[in-house]
């Protein structure tokens, strides 16, 4: 058949939405999978955590973005909102597990998850957004506005 989109354009059976418990059996956790260890997580496990973020969904939000017409995810990434009492109470968006299909890559599937959560944390009534990346990953969220500050800290347990 014919290509359905050109190079680099974006097709129109992606859908970009919030996490839902049926995600599960799209590849949410194989599509999380190709940025860090996951580990072995069961349906169960998935729909247990999926309610637990749900009841919370006030600091969570999860962004995917889904080929329907393969039922598959492609991209996602994740707002945490800190309530803060510094700055008069405000909240700060952390933004984290940024994942696009590999090969899907390069079709500003990326930016668009990074765009959106930063939108989400506007709307949610924070007044930064912030996020730690690898040093390979720099140009491509200063592509999405942001600016390198700071150093990250971590101790693993």
């Amino acid at each position: 058949g014919a290509p359905r989109r050109a190079r680099g354009r974006m097709k129109e059976d992606l859908q970009v939405r919030e996490l839902r418990a049926d995600d599960f059996g799209k590849g949410y956790v194989q599509l999380l999978s190709k940025l860090a260890s996951v580990g072995d997580i069961s349906e169960d496990m998935f729909k247990e955590r999926f309610q637990q973020l749900r009841e919370r969904a006030g600091e969570y939000f999860i962004l995917v973005i889904e080929d329907t017409a393969k039922a598959t995810l492609v991209g996602a990434g994740t707002l945490l909102v800190e309530f803060k009492f510094i700055h008069a109470c405000s909240k700060v968006g952390h933004i984290e597990d940024v994942v696009v299909l590999p090969e899907t890559r390069g079709k500003g599937l990326g930016l668009l998850v990074v765009n959106t959560l930063v939108e989400e944390a506007k709307k949610r009534g924070c007044y930064k957004v912030i996020l730690d990346c690898d040093e390979k990953n720099i140009d491509f969220y200063k592509k999405a506005g942001m600016e390198r500050k700071e150093v990250q800290m971590v101790k693993y347990f």
